[in-house]
């Protein structure tokens, strides 16, 4: 069952003086909408303020005109993060000694990006704590006595974010997203389910939970639900979502193998795409939702797909063993693709696809199999249409070389032809690529977020 209920704060900033006949008031019990769905909700009031700065100036997409000013504001500068005490959510707030203290070294539980990749998230056996990521530092950290967070969601630089409970000792339980308020220094709501939550997405206009073999989509303003969409077994909590405005794109696993469902709610369309004939193992949108990159369990190929029609438009190889791809990463034009997997190398990819016409142009890799090869292998193009397709694949143009045996996720900075990329051994690494040249990319920066004496 989900359930909502929040935590009593000033009055919710609806404008809206009718009560929406799906919440029940603070005094009634939460009614079950529907015995077969997992709908039932109780409902108080919220109150979202401004915090603090993150030491940037807001990204363009703060400026919103379509964002509600009274729900989330851009960090100004200063910011004097304000001492907060333990939530404790009902439960007893004495120090627990079998739990590690905040000045211990922790153990990392969660790493990601915010939707605009300039700051990143990490969720520890004791908290959680937020960096930038050009200039690297550290920007504010929360810890808790009382235990562990194994996701945050941020919601680009703003005072909100969506945590869960993980680790030997959870902070709340793994099947509530707790709504934290970073201004108030306190979770202000929730949403409750009959099983562990395993991802969060945000947008400024819906929050999205992943569930095993669910996913749910609820309004922002209202916390109203709006969706629920059924999949194939999700360990993963894959699901991704479009960030512009105008339009919402999702993007989840569908009900069988190697399929992904696409929902383009502007147009009240949905469609299913048959990517690979094994499981998906990860996905990435393009911010406008018209371009979808996938991967399966198998880790040799990357597809590209339009998220629209499901036209197959560019595959690329990753190599010729089987690996497990971490993550996939569209640049902020849409000509470039990263990747990272368990083979310790992150590739970029050079995209042949115009995502600024009508109907996306289709790339001639989708009709003809025996393809011109990319410059990377170029050499073997005479035997193209001779030996198999592995040989006339297209491959990576940059490759930037990690320790194996770490996970690790990738991004593109906000500088020209660079990547960040994060490793949940604490590694922080910033490379450049030579876009003609091409090769092994350039290290430009490391640190390690974990070590208190790297941080800043």
């Amino acid at each position: 069952m989900a359930t909502l209920s929040t935590f009593p704060s000033p009055p919710w900033p609806n404008p809206n003086p009718n009560p929406n006949p799906n919440f029940v008031t603070q005094e009634e019990q939460s009614i079950p909408l529907d015995s077969q769905n997992d709908s039932a909700i109780s409902f108080r009031s919220i109150d979202y303020q401004s915090i603090g700065s993150h030491g940037d100036e807001p990204d363009e997409h703060d400026h919103d005109q379509n964002a509600n000013p009274n729900i989330y504001k851009a960090f100004p500068e200063p910011y004097d993060p304000p001492t907060l005490e333990p939530h404790g959510h009902g439960r007893n707030e004495q120090p627990n000694p079998n739990i590690p203290k905040p000045h211990d070294p922790p153990t990392l539980l969660h790493l990601s990006f915010n939707q605009d990749q300039g700051c990143f998230a990490v969720g520890t056996d004791c908290g959680f704590r937020i960096f930038n990521c050009d200039p690297f530092r550290e920007i504010f950290r929360r810890d808790f006595d009382d235990g562990g967070i194994s996701g945050v969601e941020m919601l680009f630089r703003c005072n909100i974010l969506a945590l869960v409970g993980g680790g030997p000792h959870p902070q709340y339980p793994s099947s509530k997203v707790m709504i934290w308020d970073d201004h108030q220094g306190r979770c202000i709501g929730e949403l409750s389910f009959r099983s562990d939550v395993r991802s969060v997405r945000l947008r400024r206009d819906r929050i999205v939970v992943v569930l095993e073999q669910k996913v749910y989509v609820y309004n922002f303003t209202d916390l109203k639900l709006l969706h629920q969409i059924e999949t194939i077994s999700n360990p993963k909590g894959l699901c991704s979502v479009s960030q512009l405005a105008a339009s919402l794109v999702l993007v989840c696993p569908g009900l069988q193998k190697g399929q992904v469902r696409v929902e383009h709610y502007a147009s009240k369309r949905t469609k299913f795409i048959m990517a690979h004939d094994s499981r998906i193992a990860c996905f990435a949108l393009t911010p406008d939702g018209q371009l979808l990159a996938t991967a399966s369990s198998k880790g040799t190929l990357v597809r590209v797909f339009n998220s629209i029609d499901g036209t197959l438009l560019q595959e690329v190889r990753r190599g010729a063993d089987r690996a497990e791809i971490y993550s996939l990463a569209f640049s902020s034009t849409a000509q470039w693709l990263a990747v990272s997997s368990d083979k310790g190398t992150v590739h970029i990819f050079n995209l042949k696809v115009n995502p600024g016409s009508p109907g996306i142009e289709k790339s001639r890799y989708a009709s003809d199999s025996n393809l011109a090869v990319t410059q990377s292998s170029s050499s073997l193009s005479f035997i193209k249409g001779v030996l198999p397709k592995y040989f006339s694949s297209e491959w990576s143009v940059a490759q930037f070389r990690l320790p194996e045996g770490s996970h690790y996720i990738v991004a593109f900075g906000h500088q020209k032809n660079t990547v960040v990329i994060l490793g949940m051994d604490g590694s922080f690494y910033r490379c450049q690529f030579d876009p003609a040249m091409g090769g092994e990319m350039t290290q430009l920066e490391y640190h390690n977020f974990l070590k208190p004496e790297e941080a800043f």
